[in-house]
């Protein structure tokens, strides 16, 4: 149960025990057996107090006797406190709650019959056995309460069910973008070295040898960022205190420079320090837009601009390549055209990015016309403005 309904159940018993005792010594005083129901209520109230101390501990199964021992004892000197004194009877309700929540089925159909079977026979005999009505309706009330009760377990249950799948279905997406904004990213451009060296090694020994350095490069590269994929694994806890510009600025030029080494990067406005996730989408958009303008558009020209704005920091990726039709491209990244085997994941993993950290996206080109990606993302609330010494020339 939630905090605070077993908070109010808790409250709950012990008003009703209180005033049925209350009720019963103003009726009947010392007179015949009320020392039998003190004796009675001292033992019901212990009981419970007892099996709320061990229902808060967690433990072994020996925990589990102790429990069904208290609630056994709970329920016997309820059921004959409710027997000589029937006004104890409307305590039953909180304890359908204890016995529901600590018993699990059928066990506890079986124990909240009981309890309203006792509760029924009393109520009869408190009418002077003559309302049959108020014989029969505990135990209805316990079926309808029951049934609502394993209504809402079940409701519970499947939540918490599709809550898993969607977390498990997003750490997929996570995992998929990060592999491929890095390690499929670095191999990409190994095999496209490779593949150059083998096609001019008999004619430029010299240019193939370069090509298959630039490989053995590209594959140390994707060695250091697996290790560091499986380090954000284990410990995914973002930097506290946000990112300070430079190594915002260091990380952009360094991905986008993987595949492009000439790639600049232009910074403009009052620089500002950064949430870590913030930062580490940037980096990745940024490699993942230039692997696509070095694999794809053939560019003589590219280059990067990171805009510090009062709250929000953006990052312009533009080229004057051979450019795409930008929703031929959409429809096959986007809906029931998903991408592929074959590639078409890198737009569709930067708006992902993108929409999880509350940003916007904006892709314009067309054939022959070169390529601008524009993203542009909120600062965390960690970030400050940075100081003198958090400062890089651009």
């Amino acid at each position: 149960m939630p905090g605070s309904l077993t908070r109010g159940v808790h409250l709950a018993f012990a008003a009703l025990v209180a005033t049925s005792a209350a009720r019963y010594l103003t009726n009947h005083g010392l007179d015949g057996r009320w020392w039998l129901v003190v004796v009675l209520v001292a033992v019901v109230a212990a009981a419970y107090a007892a099996l709320v101390v061990l229902a808060r501990q967690t433990g072994p199964a020996a925990r589990r006797v102790a429990v069904d021992l208290v609630l056994g004892v709970l329920l016997l000197a309820w059921g004959a406190l409710v027997l000589v004194a029937p006004s104890f009877a409307w305590s039953a309700i909180p304890l359908f709650f204890v016995c529901r929540t600590l018993v699990p089925v059928p066990a506890a159909h079986v124990l909240v019959g009981a309890v309203a079977v006792v509760t029924g026979v009393a109520l009869f005999g408190l009418s002077g056995r003559s309302d049959w009505a108020a014989a029969v309706a505990p135990l209805v009330v316990a079926v309808l309460l029951s049934l609502a009760y394993d209504a809402i377990v079940r409701q519970a249950g499947e939540r918490v069910r599709l809550q898993r799948e969607v977390a498990v279905l997003a750490e997929r997406e996570r995992v998929a973008r990060e592999i491929h904004d890095t390690v499929a990213q670095s191999l990409s451009s190994a095999v496209l070295r490779l593949e150059a060296a083998d096609q001019r090694w008999d004619a430029d020994p010299g240019a193939a040898r370069d090509d298959a350095r630039q490989a053995a490069v590209a594959v140390r590269a994707s060695l250091g960022q697996t290790r560091d994929l499986v380090h954000d694994l284990v410990d995914p806890s973002p930097a506290a205190g946000g990112v300070a510009p430079a190594d915002v600025e260091a990380a952009i030029r360094t991905a986008a420079r993987r595949h492009v080494p000439d790639a600049e990067l232009t910074v403009v406005g009052e620089p500002v320090r950064v949430g870590a996730e913030t930062a580490h989408a940037l980096a990745r958009i940024a490699q993942s837009a230039v692997a696509n303008v070095d694999r794809h558009a053939g560019p003589a020209r590219l280059g990067l601009t990171l805009t510090y704005l009062p709250d929000a920091v953006a990052l312009d990726v533009f080229d004057d390549g051979r450019g795409f039709d930008v929703e031929q491209v959409a429809a096959r990244t986007v809906g029931a055209g998903a991408p592929g085997r074959q590639g078409g994941f890198g737009l569709r993993a930067m708006r992902q990015r993108v929409e999880q950290l509350g940003g916007t996206i904006t892709v314009e080109s067309s054939p022959g016309e070169g390529t601008v990606v524009g993203v542009q993302l909120p600062v965390a609330a960690d970030a400050g403005t940075a100081g003198p010494d958090d400062q890089e020339d651009a």
